[in-house]
Order: C-alpha cells, then sequence, then structure tokens
C-alpha cells in the first residue's frame, strides 16, 4: 500500500476545510469500510486521508425532535441505528433491516453518512430514506446545504457531493400514521449483493391510501422513486386488484440493468412482484389489506 498522510481535525468544518475539491487523492475517512478495501485493492490509492473519528460528538448521535423527525448524525454507525429504541419506535423499518445489511462487524463501524454518500445502487440505506422523505444535510466550504435524499445520488457511484462537501446530518421527516416495508431479493452468498430492493411506504386507511412512495434500488443504477407507480394508489381503496395493478405499473416504469444479479428482463419481473409483497406487507401492518 501506497504511504500517505492522515489528519485528524476535531470538527466537521475543520475536516472540510482539509478537503480539497480538485484533488481526488484526499479523501475523508469514517468508518473505511468501503475506503479500506480499494485501498487495500489498489483501486484508490489516497495522498491523504482526512479522519472525521474525533469531530463534535452531536454528528454521532440520534436526536428526536420536537415535531417529531429524527436527526441523526452522518458518523453514527450502523449497529447504533440498529440498536436505538427512538429508531425502533420512530423508524421500525430500519431497525427491521438493519441485521440483514452486512455483518456485525461491518455495521459496528459503517457509518450512516458513508453508507448513503458511497453511491452504491446496492446499498440497503439509501431507498429506506428515500421512501421515509429523508433529507441529507451537506456541509461544505459556503455553509450548509439540503438535499432530498432521492436526489443525492446521481448515477452508478455519482452523487452531487463535491470532494470537499460532507454529509453531516439526515433528517427524516415524521412517519406518523405511515407504514414502511424494505424486502430485497438475494442469494444470501459470500458476495451478497442484491438483485433488487424495494422499499415503500404507505399513508391511509382501508377507505382508501393517501399516499405512498414506491423506491427500488440494486436492479438500477442508483435508488430511484417510481412515480407513476407511487401516484397510481393515491385515492383508491388497497385490495388485491390495486396492489397487482401498483407491481405492475412498477415493473413498466422501471429500467433495470443487466449484470451478474440477473438480465434486466429477470429483474423487471422482481419489481412486478416485490413491490406487490412490499405494499401488501406495509398494508398489513396497520390492518388494511384486503
Amino acid at each position: 500500500m501506497t504511504p500517505f498522510e492522515i489528519a485528524e481535525p476535531h470538527t466537521l468544518r475543520e475536516a472540510v476545510s482539509l478537503l480539497d475539491a480538485d484533488d481526488p487523492t484526499i479523501r475523508p475517512l469514517g468508518g473505511g469500510t468501503a475506503l479500506m478495501l480499494m485501498m487495500k485493492a489498489g483501486v484508490f490509492e489516497p495522498a491523504k486521508l482526512v479522519s472525521l473519528r474525533s469531530v463534535e460528538p452531536r454528528y454521532s448521535e440520534i436526536k428526536v425532535e420536537g415535531d417529531g423527525s429524527i436527526r441523526i448524525g452522518a458518523l453514527t454507525p450502523l449497529a447504533a441505528l440498529e440498536h436505538s429504541k427512538d429508531i425502533a419506535d420512530k423508524l421500525p423499518v430500519i431497525t427491521r433491516t438493519m441485521p440483514l445489511l452486512s455483518n456485525v462487524r461491518v455495521r459496528n463501524v459503517a457509518t450512516v453518512g458513508g453508507a448513503l454518500a458511497h453511491g452504491d445502487p446496492h446499498m440497503d440505506l439509501p431507498p429506506i430514506m428515500i421512501a421515509l422523505g429523508a433529507t441529507v444535510i451537506v456541509l461544505g466550504p459556503k455553509g450548509e446545504r439540503s438535499i432530498p435524499m432521492g436526489e443525492l445520488v446521481t448515477g452508478y457511484y455519482e452523487t452531487q457531493l463535491a470532494k470537499n462537501e460532507l454529509i453531516s446530518e439526515v433528517v427524516v421527516p415524521p412517519q406518523a400514521g405511515k407504514r414502511s416495508v424494505y424486502l430485497k431479493c438475494t442469494t444470501r452468498a459470500a458476495h451478497d449483493w442484491p438483485a433488487l430492493g424495494v422499499a415503500v411506504t404507505v399513508a391511509g386507511g382501508a377507505g382508501g391510501v393517501t399516499d405512498t412512495n414506491i423506491v427500488v434500488s440494486a436492479a438500477t443504477d442508483r435508488a430511484i422513486r417510481l412515480d407513476k407507480a407511487s401516484k397510481l394508489l393515491k385515492g383508491r381503496r388497497p385490495d388485491a386488484t390495486l396492489l397487482g395493478e401498483a407491481g405492475e405499473a412498477a415493473a413498466a416504469e422501471v429500467e433495470p440493468m443487466d449484470d451478474s444479479q440477473g438480465s434486466a428482463a429477470y429483474k423487471r419481473e422482481l419489481v412486478r412482484v416485490y413491490v406487490e409483497r412490499a405494499l401488501r406487507q406495509a398494508l398489513e401492518i396497520g390492518g388494511t389489506a384486503q
């Protein structure tokens, strides 16, 4: 491994000042789960790593705001999400998902900000955060800006983030009256890349659905919200026929990619089945599925 410098700032603003928008060999280091693999494989050779482990504790905390929203520091380990009572009470879909994400060793060190900023379409957290309507707070040389999670990732391993910007926090709005489910199709083999991830959030009751978010990942080059399929359910009674229509609409709307996990045609069929299944499970949480 090529020698490199490591900096250990004590504030997130100081960390930002050590990054360089024009120098891709300077990278921030949070949990380092993906970065270390890239370095060991020789894919990335840094000149400097900016460690984020000594910055303000607030960026490793989970806080419930007065309005019921959840503020999650970007340096919060995934294991902290898994074991947080506030997350279990307010965002149980995350609690249910965490044990299915990688292994406990990775979850102990991997961070929320890293999972969102990496831009890997196979990650489990981005589609869930999009379905929940989350916003990421980004800190750069000119201050903070907010980005809807659905707009953060722009392509395969590509995001809106500049080289000298860092995610500082994630804000999830109140979820009162909403039920969310995340499902993924995976072989559970050693590599464990899912062929498909589906996250859905549903609001409403037996008399009619008032709001729906349907998000797919892994089968596509990034996690994306399926707008047409999501709007299909609004104002309609959630029966078996409607859920089947939603699955068909999602399959027609998605643009899957061929890769080692399966053909585009195979993944399109997975979308049809898993969207219908996820919607049914979300509705069953509230006792509204017919």
